[in-house]
C-alpha cells in the first residue's frame, strides 16, 4: 500500500508505505504502538517496490510471530562497498524499541512514567535522536524544565542501550541532564525530620482536626480519619506506598510484627496499581513497638477479612498519596512546619532512632534502606548539629 499523506489508520497488521520530504517511510502498529521506519530511499518507482518487499517482510513477521520489535531487521543495510550511512532513528522510533525490549522486566508503575515521556516526546515530532539540543529545546517548549530534564535521562539509557545494541554510533545525551538546574532534594541533601515535639502536635493535629471553622461551626472535610495512618508512618519509618497497601493478612495476630511485602502506587492516569516487593524489590519483616503494637490492636475490626485494608481511605478504597498530600497534608501539617511531605515520617523516625542508639545497620534493615545512606544522610547531619567550635 502506498500514500503521499498520513490520512486514516491502517488496518489491523498492515504496513503502508508513506512519502515525508520526498523519502520512503514506512508506517504501521504494533501492540497498539505506532512505527515509522526511515528507509532513508527517494520516493522514486523502483524505491518504492523495495520498500514494498520490507513491508511485506514486516506484515509476515507480525503474523506468525517473528517480528523484531527492535526494526534493526527491517532498516537498510549498510553495504560495506559503499559505507552507507545508518539511518537515524526519531526519538519515538528509538523510545518504543527500549521500552519494548525492556517491558518485561517492568513493574505496571515504570510503564506508566514511560508512557508519560512518550506523550511528551510525540509532542515534539520527528527530530533526530542525535540532535540532542534541538530534543532539549523542544521539550522545553511543552513541559517545565524539571519533566526535560528527566526526559533527557531517559533518553540517554535509551541511547545507551541503542550504541549496545548497534541502532546508534554514538550517545549525545551523556552528561546533559546533569547540566540543567539540580532538583530540590539534590541542593537540599539533609533529612527533613520533624522534632519528636512536632511530630506529636502532627498527630494531635489531625485527632482533632474537625473541618474549618468559620465562627459559628465547622464546614468541609475533616482529616481525623488519617490519624491512625499518620502515626503508622511515623512509628515505622515505611515508604507510605507500603501503608497504603498494607492489609490484615500483613499484620501479626498480636501486632507485634508487620511483614512488608509489596505497596499501592497509582499510573499515569491515576488507577491504583499494586505491587510485589518493595521500592527494591525485596521484602521485610518489621518489629513493632509497644505504641505501634497497641495502635494495630486497636484498629483492628473485630472479625477482619486478612484481604482488607489497614489503613483504607473514607471511602473503604486505597488511599489516594496525591490527594492526601495536596489536600490533608497541606491542610492540616503546613502550619505547624512548612515544607514537609509524608516522607518526612521516614525521615522522623530513622533521625529519632539514631538520636535514641540504635544501631544504623538495624535501622537500615527495618526501613530497607543502606547504611551508607543512613551514615551519609542522616548520621552525619546529626554529629554536625551537635558540634560546636572549640573556644
Amino acid at each position: 500500500m502506498y500514500s503521499k499523506t498520513l490520512t486514516g489508520k491502517n488496518p489491523k497488521g498492515t504496513v503502508t508505505i508513506i512519502a515525508s520530504n520526498s523519502r520512503l517511510q514506512l508506517r504501521f502498529r504494533y501492540l497498539g504502538s505506532r512505527k515509522y521506519i526511515s528507509l532513508g530511499l527517494p520516493d522514486t518507482s523502483v524505491n518504492r517496490k523495495a520498500a514494498q518487499r520490507t513491508a511485506n517482510q514486516i506484515e509476515l513477521d507480525i503474523a506468525s510471530g517473528n517480528f523484531d520489535p527492535t526494526l534493526a531487521k527491517y532498516k537498510p543495510q549498510p553495504d560495506a562497498k559503499t559505507a552507507a550511512p545508518k539511518v537515524t532513528p526519531t526519538p519515538i522510533d528509538l523510545w518504543e524499541a527500549y521500552t519494548q525490549y525492556k517491558a518485561s522486566s517492568l513493574k505496571e508503575t515504570t510503564k506508566g512514567y514511560h508512557i508519560s515521556f512518550l506523550k511528551l516526546l510525540q509532542k515534539i515530532g520527528d527530530v533526530s535522536v542525535l540532535d540532542a539540543l534541538a530534543v532539549k529545546a523542544a521539550l522545553e517548549k511543552v513541559t517545565t524544565t524539571h519533566q526535560t530534564k528527566r526526559t533527557l535521562m531517559q533518553l540517554n539509557a535509551a541511547c545507551c542501550w541503542g550504541v549496545k545494541h548497534g541502532l546508534l554510533d554514538s550517545n549525545p545525551y551523556k552528561g546533559m541532564a546533569d547540566e540543567m538546574p539540580k532538583y530540590r532534594y539534590q541542593l537540599e541533601p539533609k533529612p527533613n525530620a520533624f522534632t519528636e515535639e512536632e511530630r506529636d502536635r502532627v498527630i494531635d493535629a489531625f485527632k482533632n482536626h474537625k473541618g474549618n471553622w468559620n465562627g459559628r461551626g465547622y464546614t468541609g472535610i475533616n482529616y481525623m480519619h488519617y490519624t491512625s495512618f499518620v502515626v503508622f508512618l511515623f512509628l515505622t519509618g515505611c515508604r507510605p506506598s507500603e501503608a497504603v497497601g498494607l492489609q490484615w493478612k500483613h499484620i501479626s495476630s498480636d501486632g507485634s510484627s508487620i511483614r512488608f511485602e509489596g505497596s499501592v502506587t497509582t499510573s499515569g492516569n491515576g488507577t491504583p496499581i499494586r505491587v510485589e516487593g518493595s521500592k527494591n524489590n525485596k521484602k521485610r519483616r518489621f518489629p513493632c513497638s509497644e505504641r505501634l503494637q497497641k495502635l494495630l490492636l486497636s484498629i483492628r475490626p473485630i472479625s477482619s477479612n486478612p484481604e482488607n485494608l489497614v489503613f483504607p481511605s473514607p471511602k473503604e478504597k486505597f488511599i489516594n498519596y496525591n490527594n492526601f498530600c495536596n489536600n490533608a497534608w497541606k491542610r492540616v501539617v503546613t502550619p505547624i512546619k512548612p515544607d514537609t511531605t509524608p516522607y518526612s515520617c521516614r525521615d522522623t523516625f530513622i533521625t529519632t532512632q539514631i538520636i535514641k542508639g540504635i544501631p544504623e545497620s538495624v535501622i537500615a534493615e527495618w526501613c530497607e534502606t543502606s547504611v551508607d545512606m543512613i551514615q551519609k544522610h542522616y548520621a552525619d547531619f546529626l554529629k554536625m548539629l551537635s558540634l560546636r567550635p572549640i573556644d
